[in-house]
């Protein structure tokens, strides 16, 4: 089997960003954003995808720290769908419920080739650390659109931002794991048109 490896950079006036991701690894993260939150959910993402991830950026966190966050997504995105090639044999579905103590979030994905994203996530505190709350959604979304998922995102319940937040990382990883896995005795493309696209 072909090693399922992607990688992607984006050089703007505003981010300098770095991406490999190897689908098939051990969960290994390699992670330097400038915003040590960030990177404890991107170290969240590896560790429960599987998935070996570095990621290399520098941001203009002088301003704030949404350009380095939307721009991590949009080149991790666009690193995932080089991974996956053209997507023969995968599991293509996954969902994942994962609790975080007094949080519940589930995530649920259809690498489809049609980026959508449905995000419904109770009112979190501005600010963990010096990670924005708000910039969660903009990355969820920027990955999404750029390797083409459609991508439900949703908290049930919780009180504390970092639980939830922490929980939703965790899904996404799990579905995602579940999603690129390749079936048993499956060599076609997971889709009665033949195509992803």
């Amino acid at each position: 089997m072909d090693q399922r490896i992607g990688r992607a950079e984006r050089h703007s006036n505003e981010t300098h960003v770095k991406v490999e991701i190897k689908l098939d690894g051990k969960g290994l993260a390699q992670v330097s954003t400038g915003i040590g939150f960030f990177d404890h959910m991107l170290t969240i993402l590896a560790g429960h995808s599987g998935f070996d991830i570095a990621v290399e950026c520098r941001g203009d966190l002088d301003v704030d720290g949404h350009h380095t966050v939307e721009d991590v997504g949009i080149v991790l995105g666009r690193a995932f769908a080089q991974a996956l090639g053209d997507k023969r044999g995968i599991f293509r579905y996954g969902t994942a419920f994962v609790p975080m103590d007094e949080s519940l979030a589930m995530v649920s994905l259809d690498i489809s080739g049609r980026p959508y994203l449905h995000y419904d996530m109770p009112t979190l505190v501005p600010m963990i650390g010096d990670f924005d709350t708000q910039l969660a959604e903009e990355f969820f979304r920027a990955f999404s659109n750029q390797c083409g998922i459609t991508l439900h995102i949703r908290v049930l319940y919780g009180k504390n931002a970092h639980h939830m937040l922490e929980a939703v990382f965790k899904a996404f990883a799990r579905a995602l794991k579940q999603a690129v896995a390749l079936e048993k005795n499956a060599d076609g493309i997971p889709s009665t048109k033949g195509i992803i696209d």
